[in-house]
């Protein structure tokens, strides 16, 4: 797949993560939501479900093991903030044939586009210090 098909499901997995965490609905309801309300055709549809379906699986997994890197408690985030972190952090430790540089300059790319005006540089921050336990086998 190309890369812009990824970054797209990376935007819309985002998305749903997002919608997900603020409403309350299952997950399965939410892909069915976006998946009939979107264009997928330009999008990486099995990327795109792995990110969704197992970010939410593992949001606890994924909180326990991006929280040192935090300075503050998980519920303090901001909600797209948390919602990229998981991505990334679900990047981080699941998809490791990702290269962990393009993993945080996606999160980063995520939190320009859809975060507050600050909010990229705290996700560069909080994944720069994660990637050195998430990743430390491609830093050596």
């Amino acid at each position: 797949m190309k890369p812009a098909a990824r970054r797209k499901a990376r935007e819309l997995a985002l998305q749903g993560i997002y919608s997900w965490q603020m409403n309350g609905n299952t997950i399965e309801s939410v892909e069915l939501h976006l998946a009939t309300t979107n264009d997928m055709s330009k999008i990486d549809l099995a990327f795109f479900q792995e990110l969704l379906r197992d970010t939410a699986k593992k949001v606890v997994e994924l909180d326990v093991a991006i929280k040192p890197y935090l300075g503050r408690l998980p519920e303090e985030l901001d909600p797209i903030e948390k919602a990229i972190l998981r991505l990334a952090t679900l990047e981080l430790t699941q998809r490791i044939d990702v290269p962990y540089k393009v993993v945080i300059n996606e999160a980063i790319e995520l939190a320009k586009s859809f975060g507050a005006e600050e909010s990229h540089k705290f996700v560069n921050g909080v994944l720069d210090k994660a990637v050195k336990t998430l990743r430390r086998h491609e830093l050596s």
